[in-house]
């Protein structure tokens, strides 16, 4: 698990940005896969440091 530094907005989704060994990593999710994983698009762009990644899962949790 990795804490989530920031994220974007992009046409199909978001994508979310971490620190891993100093290197920025990302990834993306669209937006049924957000729906699927109970994530709220709009607080992930608000508040991308309330969440983790998981990025062998492809999945993104709250830290709440």
């Amino acid at each position: 698990m990795h804490d989530i530094v920031s994220s974007k907005k992009m046409e199909n989704g978001i994508v979310v940005f971490w620190e891993e060994k100093g290197e920025k990593k990302y990834e993306s999710f669209n937006y049924s896969e957000l729906v699927d994983m109970k994530i709220n698009a709009l607080d992930l762009l608000e508040r991308p440091k309330s969440y983790k990644i998981d990025k062998d899962a492809h999945t993104i949790i709250s830290k709440k």
